[in-house]
């Protein structure tokens, strides 16, 4: 294979890669601005800026982001006092004993996060009853409880940029300090705390954002709270809308803007050390990185100043009734009618017998006796003509009545008759 088409295969690899990785998160900030009330791109209907203000107008959302950045600061000073206490620990413990301590201070990453959750609840209750505690106390809060369960894995993550740190240390300024009569919080504290300066913000960076985003572990620990990631999990559950995608426009400028400066920081700083000056022009000097900050900042202002006098109330009826238009248009022009008769093939249905109300109108079922007029007597029906009367018993015998009046008082026999 040529060089060329080895050039051309690379360039494609790296051109699939790249809109795999961002074009998702290109078509989700496109459809922020659509004023389709689902996520869309196509058809567009009109520009609009309203998505945003109903984020900002979303009380639990908002009440879930200040959970999370009170539960963020508290990992942050848990997590990374934890991972530089670790770091330190491993560093100076023998050498037979450091691969078994750094598994197990590693071992948290490797636990789900359903499982630190239910760990963290179940552990911290048994902690409160041993210790008489009430609930509703520290130990039942679910801001508490949710900085104790994130800090247990966080942490880990937090060791592993300090143990990349200090693996570039030379422990001989140490000795150094030791020598010149420098106690250990003095070294630490003037020598080896300058040094891992960088580490700690970059663990800090790595904390925080660890804690912002997670699902697992804060879904079993935060009790009655909600966090901002618990909150939008639930919006995406019960269904969706474009607001969601003004929070990642949102995120995606924040994480741009703050990656530009820190690498237009950087390079400014390898600049300084060279021998070059400071200042204000100094850092936009010859900075792609401080340009391209400047620029997406000015162009999000200019943005806002737009969206701040945009009114989009005509394009938005006239989208919907292009929208009515096309439903007149697919609908039916006459609707099908539903069938009054039988389906073909089906049994018929036997006639119903006919029932007491109809046997006998105006008395109703069961003899109207649940009518209002139920407890009247029933109208007498009409004699049928009756057979030529003959003797009768009691005319046979008279005195005695009727059954020859065995029921009677007369218990006297009767008179015999003659032959």
């Amino acid at each position: 294979m040529s060089l060329r088409w080895s050039q051309w295969l690379i360039g494609g690899y790296l051109l699939l890669f790249l809109a795999y990785l961002f074009g998702p998160l290109v078509i989700m900030s496109i459809t922020a601005f659509n004023s389709s009330a689902f996520p869309r791109i196509s058809p567009w209907e009109c520009l609009t800026f309203e998505w945003f203000v109903r984020l900002f107008q979303d009380q639990r959302l908002m009440q879930g982001l200040r959970s999370s950045v009170m539960i963020g600061i508290g990992v942050v000073l848990l997590a990374v006092t934890m991972g530089l206490a670790g770091a330190l620990f491993i560093t100076q413990v023998s050498h037979r004993a450091r691969s078994g301590t750094y598994a197990l201070f590693i071992t948290p990453i490797l636990i789900p996060g359903v499982v630190l959750g239910i760990a963290t609840v179940l552990f911290w209750d048994r902690a409160a009853q041993l210790f008489g505690m009430d609930y509703g106390g520290l130990f039942y809060d679910g801001l508490f409880l949710t900085v104790l369960g994130q800090s247990s894995f966080i942490a880990s993550y937090c060791m592993l940029v300090f143990l990349a740190r200090l693996q570039r240390f030379d422990y001989q300024l140490m000795d150094a300090a030791f020598d010149l009569g420098a106690s250990n919080a003095q070294a630490f504290r003037r020598i080896l705390l300058p040094f891992l300066k960088p580490a700690i913000g970059g663990a800090a960076v790595i904390a925080f954002l660890a804690s912002f985003e997670n699902y697992n572990t804060t879904v079993f620990t935060i009790s009655f709270y909600n966090t901002f990631t618990v909150e939008v999990a639930q919006k995406v559950r019960l269904g969706i809308d474009p607001s969601i995608s003004a929070l990642a426009v949102i995120i995606i400028f924040l994480s741009l803007v703050v990656a530009l400066l820190n690498e237009a920081r950087q390079s400014h700083t390898r600049r300084r050390l060279a021998g070059g000056t400071s200042g204000l022009a100094a850092f936009f000097s010859r900075n792609p990185a401080a340009l391209l900050a400047a620029f997406v900042v000015l162009g999000a202002g200019l943005a806002t100043a737009y969206a701040v006098q945009h009114d989009a109330t005509g394009c938005k009826a006239t989208a919907l009734e292009e929208r009515l238009e096309r439903q007149r248009q697919f609908a039916p022009a006459t609707p099908p009618s539903a069938p009054t008769g039988p389906a073909f093939g089906a049994p018929e249905t036997p006639a119903a017998a006919p029932s007491a109300r109809d046997l006998n109108p105006g008395r109703g079922d069961f003899e109207g006796v649940f009518g209002p007029s139920g407890l009247a007597p029933a109208e007498t029906p009409t004699e049928a003509p009756s057979a030529p009367p003959g003797p009768a018993s009691q005319e046979l015998n008279p005195g005695r009545g009727t059954f020859g009046g065995v029921f009677g008082s007369d218990l006297a026999p009767a008179p015999a008759v003659e032959d």
